[in-house]
């Protein structure tokens, strides 16, 4: 029963984060490139501003019910058992492109003005929109991986 609930823990927390990372690739990031300086700004600080909070929570959370989920996987060899594991490195992935480069990044544009807008801000967000890419594949990687594990499990 414990390994039921930390999956379903697992599945859960790594949905959200990815939800998340999807729905900011989908939505924005595809024409990122296209937007003024002024709307990019204002949506920028918005989505920071809701973001940053809960994904302190849900990023680390959700590594840390995978792990829980492997620690309770009887045959640590087994298929189910190797599957969650590279969903949770895969995950502990995404968290440091976040951590290494997305965050810092987004503490830059915090303090940005439509004044005070750097000649090279759009190099900066286009890097951010590069990371944020590659991020949102390899949670959508970690997910479908803690996924199959749990399926391998039945």
């Amino acid at each position: 029963m414990e390994l039921e609930i930390a999956q379903f823990f697992t599945i859960m927390l790594f949905a959200l984060v990815v939800g998340v990372f999807w729905g900011t690739w989908f939505s924005l990031s595809r024409s990122i490139a296209r937007i003024t300086p002024r709307t990019f700004l204002e949506i920028g600080k918005t989505i920071i501003g809701n973001l940053a909070r809960p994904m302190r929570v849900l990023l680390p959370g959700a590594i840390l019910a995978s792990i829980v989920t492997i620690l309770l996987i009887p045959d640590r060899g087994s298929a189910a058992s190797l599957f969650t594991a590279a969903g949770s490195l895969l995950m502990i992935g995404s968290l440091i492109i976040t951590l290494w480069v997305n965050v810092p990044i987004d503490n830059q544009i915090r303090s940005w003005t439509e004044t005070s807008l750097p000649s090279d801000w759009g190099r900066i967000r286009d890097r951010w929109e590069a990371f944020h890419t590659a991020r949102t594949f390899v949670s959508i990687g970690a997910l479908a991986s803690v996924l199959i594990g749990i399926l391998k499990l039945r």
